[in-house]
């Protein structure tokens, strides 16, 4: 089972971005999925998470700008990341906890610029 994360890049301070969280080995629709993020020298923290039936959470740091949503067709988790700031510059990953094992894809750089 592999998760990939993807959507990076480079922006200027107030742009968007919009990172994705897909696989190939079952249905997202089924499980939770989470968004982290870890920035140079500090703890991975938690981003944004949507549950089963659609309920979201957002770190208070990103409530208002950052949108997470599901795309069943896609077999996808999308984190829409508007008006971002340096401080969210970070590696970014997505995780879903299935049958008691933590899947973590491979993060994906965000970087903004002020």
């Amino acid at each position: 089972v592999q998760l990939q994360a993807s959507g990076g890049g480079l922006v200027q301070a107030g742009g968007s971005l919009r990172l994705s969280c897909a696989t190939s080995g079952f249905t997202l629709d089924g499980y939770a999925v989470g968004w982290y993020r870890q920035a140079p020298r500090k703890e991975r923290e938690g981003v944004s998470c949507i549950s089963i039936n659609g309920i979201t959470v957002y770190a208070d740091s990103v409530k208002g700008r950052f949108t997470i949503y599901r795309d069943s067709a896609e077999n996808t988790v999308y984190l829409q990341m508007n008006s971002l700031k340096p401080e969210d510059t970070a590696v970014y990953y997505c995780n879903v906890p299935r049958f008691g094992v933590n899947y973590w894809g491979k993060g994906t750089q965000v970087t903004v610029s002020s």
